[in-house]
Order: C-alpha cells, then structure tokens, then sequence
C-alpha cells in the first residue's frame, strides 16, 4: 500500500463540507493516492502510479489541478498482453499534456482524446483497452471539469452527502466502455469506443469539497453509504489526513473485495443482470482523495 504525491504549497484556510462562495480566490486540490494491486506477488506499485493494471496521475499546470484514473481491461492477458501496459501509458501521456500545458481546463475530454490518438500514432508497439477518468479544477473559475468512458468514475461530497457524480458507462453487465489498440486486422473485432463518447460534465465546487475518484475496484465492493462513513474520518484539511483516508478506504475496499459473505455492488449488479453472485469483487483498486482548497503559490 502506498500514498503519494502532494503539489505544490496549498493551504486550505476552508471548514470540511464546504463554505460558501468567495470570488478573487484561486482554489486548488490537495490530493493523496492510495491502492492495491490484485495480485499481490506482482507488487502493488509499478513504476509509475500502477497498482496492478490500474493506472493513475496527478498533474498541474498555470491554471489548473489534474487528476486521471484508467483501468486496465484484464482479458488481454489471455492473449500474452500486459493490460497494464496501455493504462499506464495513456495515463503517463496525459500527464504530459498536461505539465506542457497542452489543454484546455474546461476539456478534460480533449486530453484524452489527444492522449488516446497520440497512443495510436505511436511507433512503438502498443495493445490493450482501458476505461478513463480525468478530473480538472480550473482554479480561478472554481468549476470542476470531468469526463468519464466506462466504470472508474468520481463523486464529489459536501456536508456528509453526494452532491455530484459520475455516469457509468456500459455497453451490458461488466463490459464498459473502453479505448482500445487493437492488432493490425482486428480493428472490427476488438470493443473499442471514440474517446468523444466520454460523458461530460462540468460543476462549480466550494472551499472544503471532497473530490473522490477512483477506479470501478473501488466502486464495486463499496456503495455510497460506506465510502461517506469512511469520509468522516477525515477530519482535516492537511495532506497526512487525507493521505491516512484515503488508505484507509482503500484498504476497507480491498477487505471487502475478498469476503465472500458479503452482498457488493458489483453482486447485487449481476443479480439484477439475473446471475446469481454473492461476494466481493476482486479487483485491482485506485483511490484519489482530494480537497477544494485555497491556492498559495
């Protein structure tokens, strides 16, 4: 298990669950990574930020605070292919974009889609899917900018409950949407969607907001009631506390993955699906926690 990164000098002067709006302030994001790979003899942390075939940044640019989740899709490995490998390298291109500041604040998809062709144009050879999530905070506008393909996601917390969220995007039950680099040949065969099909929105957030993304790891094993239960830990605005939350969710999530008493999200999905499950889903699993914060340069 493993946290890391902190950018920059923040410092968030806010009251956990929001204030209310105060113009002429840039705001920023003090954000803390934690997870766990599925398969723990591979190591839980790849070069990079990988716990297992997920994939993970946190960038920053003049005008904005950038945070991105991909998820590895594991069938690959079925035909000799690293599925981590084409996570972690969109994600890494991301990130890239980013710091060069080779973006638009207000297009999270348009970093993607850029990440994404950039891939495809890319000598080296590269196969593999992978869902998407990119978060960006335009600091002086306040408005949190998202786009999400397939089933990592984020939701955003303000006083004890969910005020924003993403939308899961599944073409049927456990096949999300996904891009994807297929051989030469198989292009038709191989599920692959337009980095334009990302479901966008956009949301003006407060000083003491909570912004959780993560990969679908997370989101499968624990429903909204547990992740705000294990939010009331955290009970400061500093780096530490959110770095202490965010493992601690992130652990719980990985226990939960492994019970095989316990009635998950993703079980009570495929019950609805007519399949008769029960358990955890084992899963790699991606957590970043952040807080709206007042930005000091």
């Amino acid at each position: 298990m493993l946290s890391v990164l902190s950018y920059g000098r923040l410092v968030a002067r806010a009251v956990l669950g929001g204030l209310s709006q105060t113009d002429g302030r840039d705001y920023s994001l003090v954000t803390a990574s934690c997870g766990f790979g599925k398969d723990f003899r591979k190591g839980i942390l790849k070069k990079g930020m990988c716990y297992g075939d997920d994939a993970c940044f946190i960038a920053r640019h003049r005008s904005a605070d950038v945070l991105g989740v991909a998820d590895g899709v594991g069938g690959w490995r079925d035909y000799g292919v690293d599925p981590s490998q084409f996570s972690a390298t969109l994600m890494r291109t991301c990130e890239r974009l980013v710091k060069e500041g080779r973006f638009t604040p207000s297009s999270p998809v348009g970093i993607l889609t850029s990440g994404y062709y950039e891939l495809l144009q890319n000598k080296v050879p590269l196969l593999g899917s992978s869902t998407a999530c990119i978060v960006v905070l335009d600091r002086r506008s306040h408005q949190l900018h998202t786009c999400n393909l397939g089933d990592s996601g984020f939701l955003v917390v303000r006083g004890g409950e969910v005020v924003h969220r993403s939308d899961e995007q599944q073409h049927y039950f456990n096949t999300p949407f996904q891009l994807s680099i297929a051989p030469p040949g198989a292009e038709g065969v191989v599920l692959s969607d337009s980095p334009e099909a990302a479901d966008s929105s956009s949301f003006d957030v407060q000083l003491g907001d909570i912004i959780l993304t993560a990969s679908d790891g997370l989101f499968d094993n624990m429903p909204d009631y547990m992740i705000l239960q294990a939010l009331k830990k955290l009970k400061s605005t500093n780096y530490d506390s959110i770095q202490q939350t965010a493992q601690s969710i992130a652990k719980q999530a990985h226990e939960l993955a492994y019970d095989p008493n316990y009635m998950s999200p993703f079980a009570q999905f495929a019950c609805d699906n007519g399949l008769n499950v029960r358990g955890g889903k084992p899963d790699d699993i991606t957590v970043l926690l952040s807080i709206v914060a007042e930005y000091t340069d």
